[in-house]
């Protein structure tokens, strides 16, 4: 009896551990169907920009890719055979104003172009791109390269003037080294010189004023600050040179002044050896604004000055 219950004992064993493996089988074999039902959904998901979710029936097509509306021009460099392309499209740039583009494409067709009829104008619209668009030193670069070109051109003096506007624009400030300046003055002569009879003669001569003017100001500038720091000799030299270089110039009047100013401030510091010579020195600044200059604002002033002067002047011949 003991040894049948051993036995049934064993037999439950082995019944218990069959019906476990098959239970585990079961599990492994719909695992296994699970993962294979959701990996090609999940490759899908990583092959493609916007997800989709496939259906039984319907394979996945990739997404079509949009058209970006670039010209065909987009990737091409400027080539004989696409050098007509070329040019239609920078002229197109340049009539819509787009100077920069325009000036881009044509500084590409340029080389292509040299000995053609063509390379005159382009050259020629190559540097009115820059013009256009405010870069007045490379236009006036390719302007003076214009003309140095094609001398015989209908262009040629077109070029040349915008040359000078060009250099003209990129004369600076009074205070700032006037190197531009006087570049722009000898090449406005240079123009008036190679075409006397031209159409902008009033223009050059009014360009020709106002640089004259922004020098003269600059040399002004400079004798009011040997004035102002008590450079009495300098200011002297200073007035000279400029009453030589600028007797035309709006700005005398106010020259004039300050050379009064530093006469008299000169002689009120001189020894009295010197004062009375200092002191001739200042009334003759003052006649000078007299006889030069009788409307000008300053006048006043340095007629009391001449007064005050005078009376010194009469009490050292008195003494002498």
């Amino acid at each position: 009896m003991h040894e049948f219950c051993i036995m049934a004992r064993k037999t439950c064993n082995i019944l218990t551990i069959m019906l476990l493996a098959f239970a585990l089988d079961v599990c492994a074999s719909d695992f296994r169907a699970g993962v294979d039902t959701i990996v090609p959904e999940t490759k899908v998901l990583n092959d493609t920009v916007n997800p989709v979710t496939t259906t039984p029936g319907n394979s996945y097509k990739p997404a079509k890719k949009k058209k970006t509306g670039r010209s065909s021009l987009a990737n091409k460099r400027v080539t004989f055979e696409t050098f007509d392309q070329f040019y239609a499209r920078a002229l197109k740039f340049y009539n819509n104003g787009q100077w920069l583009s325009a000036a881009g494409v044509f500084e590409e067709l340029y080389p292509l172009s040299l000995g053609t009829p063509r390379a005159d104008t382009i050259l020629f619209l190559f540097a009115d791109s820059y013009y256009q668009n405010g870069d007045y030193n490379m236009a006036a670069l390719h302007f003076r390269d214009y003309v140095r070109r094609f001398p015989n051109s209908e262009r040629t003096e077109d070029a040349f003037f915008r040359c000078i506007q060009a250099v003209y624009k990129t004369s600076p400030e009074y205070y700032l080294d006037q190197s531009n300046t006087n570049y722009a003055i000898e090449q406005i002569k240079a123009f008036l010189q190679a075409y006397p009879d031209n159409k902008h003669v009033e223009e050059c001569n009014l360009m020709l004023d106002d640089l004259r003017l922004k020098l003269a100001r600059k040399e002004l500038e400079i004798m009011k600050l040997y004035y102002n720091t008590d450079h009495y000799e300098a200011c002297q030299i200073a007035a000279n040179d400029f009453f030589n270089k600028y007797s035309y110039s709006p700005l005398m009047p106010e020259a004039v002044y300050y050379l009064v100013l530093n006469n008299y401030e000169y002689s009120k510091r001189s020894t009295e050896r010197k004062k009375p010579e200092r002191l001739k020195a200042c009334l003759e600044s003052c006649q000078k604004m007299r006889l030069n200059h009788p409307d000008s604002k300053y006048l006043k002033e340095t007629e009391k000055i001449a007064q005050e002067v005078t009376k010194q002047l009469e009490k050292y011949n008195k003494k002498s």
